[in-house]
């Protein structure tokens, strides 16, 4: 062995080795530290890698023949030069490479996504104080940077329900920002007793964890709104984004209102009976501080929205107080976004999408990257028959927000009234693989199977949906599918039953599907009645193909205002955000 290496040494093959490998290292370390920082994609690293592993050997052949003939003259600045030629033909293969990549693997994953270098996603700031009750504080103040940032063109930020939904999970932040698709992360602390706070921040670099910037302020609650003001300004200028006009800053009102208001944001996320009314009530009361405080004023209507939704209120009397509030909000501020798309929602439920299509249009324009008010504007614009923008506008909204469940479903839903039930099934499952537990998911993916022909997995998955009126809304049709005459009229039965008056729309599409036309006109009606929100997605309901060629079908959208030509009449123009 000494006389094998005294030999490959003489030749100096050894010699050309090293000095090879310590100039591709020395190049690969460059290209990795440009391609981070410029957005290169992966593959560009990964194919030099491949070439100057390739031309290591080049090397040693050359190393050889240079020493069997006694010509040992390469140098190791004629090395670098090897290595940096192959270097060069290594990138260029990957970017021409690149482009002919399939859209997914041979194993059906997706590719993987160039994440955007100013990308950022705020997580719920922990509470550090000494009673440990200021929990909505501090979920209060990471919302509305949250908010205040995603105002700040040029900066991608994911929406609240993606980012709030690692909470108490325990992830590292780089597994938290690469399932967000992010590149950077705020995370900080609210320390809170009396009047005093204590407010901690730092900004990381999701790729390597490290610290870009963190800041620490004491000061007493009343400079709560000019902290927030001073983060999202740090945040703007440690990402480079050149701010086109002054940085948004947070619209201001009385400490003790705030707090009352973000009270009565997280109570009435709860979504129960009592957290809405003991919302409703912190609402009231932060009103009674601050009178013009517009998003207490929305955040009132929102919650009489959720009522009347939820059959908690009555439909006239919930939408008429939230129409009132939301109203009082743009009175305050006219470019108020969410109250526009609030007013958007309200005019919905009966039927009046001419009415709504001005507001989702320009709470659109307010608030383009907002994943929520993209949410609703997706929802309107399928119930307008327009499935091409409602696809996109929710691809657009699970973009920004990737782990936020109803995004999911939202597009899905839409994936199955364009026909595209695979797509359909696959986003839906997406969601369950998200939340097990989603109310409605495991009801769409029955109507999904039952669309492409497949009634006992749609039976089986009908079986599993939580919510007992969506299970007796699907079973009648599973069970008539499969030929199971008594077991669907027996669920059908029990439907009605149970909500006739709260799923008389659902009724009617399920009597449509079993082909009972007469019955089907008959819950239609019925639904007009009782002023079912389901009829303003009627048009594009392909539950009800089986009663589409009856004279009576075409003659009834048009007395609600939903036949194709009334909706096409309608002008909604939608800029897709960038």
């Amino acid at each position: 062995m000494a006389s094998v290496f005294q030999r490959l040494t003489q030749r100096k093959i050894v010699q050309w080795a090293i000095a090879y490998v310590a100039g591709a290292w020395l190049l690969l370390e460059v290209l990795g530290f440009v391609a981070e920082n410029f957005g290169w994609p992966a593959g560009i690293v990964r194919g030099a890698t491949v070439f100057l592993g390739i031309g290591f050997f080049v090397t040693l052949v050359l190393a050889w023949y240079h020493g069997e003939k006694g010509q040992q003259r390469a140098t190791g600045f004629e090395l670098l030069i090897i290595a940096g030629l192959l270097l060069v033909a290594g990138v260029a293969v990957a970017y021409v490479s690149r482009g002919s990549e399939p859209e997914e693997s041979e194993t059906g994953a997706p590719p993987t996504l160039t994440i955007d270098l100013r990308s950022i996603a705020v997580l719920p700031f922990a509470d550090m104080s000494p009673e440990g009750d200021q929990e909505y504080f501090g979920n209060g103040i990471a919302e509305e940077l949250l908010n205040l940032l995603a105002g700040i063109p040029g900066l991608l930020v994911a929406a609240r329900t993606s980012s709030f939904s690692f909470k108490g999970q325990n992830l590292e932040i780089p597994e938290i920002a690469e399932r967000l698709h992010v590149a950077h992360v705020l995370e900080g602390s609210v320390r809170k007793s009396g009047n005093q706070v204590r407010i901690t921040a730092q900004l990381i670099r999701a790729a390597d964890g490290f610290h870009l910037w963190a800041n620490t302020w004491d000061r007493s609650v009343d400079d709560i709104f000019a902290i927030q003001d001073e983060i999202a300004a740090d945040v703007a200028a440690q990402l480079k984004v050149t701010l086109l006009g002054a940085a948004p800053t947070v619209a201001k009102t009385d400490p003790e209102a705030y707090a009352l208001f973000l009270q009565a944001r997280q109570v009435g996320r709860q979504g129960t009976a009592e957290s809405l009314e003991q919302s409703i009530a912190l609402y009231k009361r932060a009103l009674a501080i601050d009178p013009d405080y517009a998003a207490a004023w929305a955040g009132l209507a929102n919650r009489y929205s959720n009522q009347t939704s939820l059959g908690l209120r009555p439909i006239d009397e919930g939408f008429r107080l939230a129409r009132e509030a939301t109203n009082r909000a743009l009175a305050i501020d006219p470019e108020y976004a969410p109250a526009h798309a609030l007013l958007g929602r309200i005019a919905m439920p009966h039927g009046d999408p001419v009415a709504a299509a001005p507001h989702y249009e320009r709470a659109l324009e307010l608030a383009p990257t907002d994943a929520s008010i993209v949410n609703t504007a997706a929802a309107f614009a399928h119930r307008l028959g327009r499935l091409d923008e409602a696809m996109a506008l929710w691809e657009y909204a699970v973009a920004r927000d990737p782990v936020g469940t109803g995004r999911h479903v939202g597009l899905g839903v839409a994936y199955l009234l364009a026909g595209r039930s695979e797509e359909a099934i696959a986003s839906l499952r997406t969601a369950l693989s998200l939340s097990p537990g989603r109310v409605g998911t495991q009801y769409w993916i029955g109507v999904a199977l039952l669309s492409k022909g497949e009634p006992e997995a749609a039976l089986a998955a009908i079986q599993l949906e939580s919510s007992e009126a969506l299970r007796l809304i699907g079973l009648p049709m599973a069970y008539h599918a499969l030929g199971q005459v008594a077991e669907s009229d027996a669920a059908l039965a029990e439907l009605i039953e149970k909500y006739e008056q709260t799923a008389a729309y659902n009724i009617a599409y399920v009597l449509a599907f079993r082909g009972q036309a007469d019955r089907a006109f008959e819950w239609l009606d019925k639904a007009v009645e009782y002023n079912d929100p389901g009829l303003s997605g009627i048009s594009v309901d392909p539950l009800f193909a089986n009663i589409h060629d009856y004279p009576r079908w075409l003659a009834f959208l048009e007395s609600i205002g939903q036949s194709p030509e009334q909706l096409a009449a309608i002008e909604f123009n939608v800029t897709l955000p960038q």
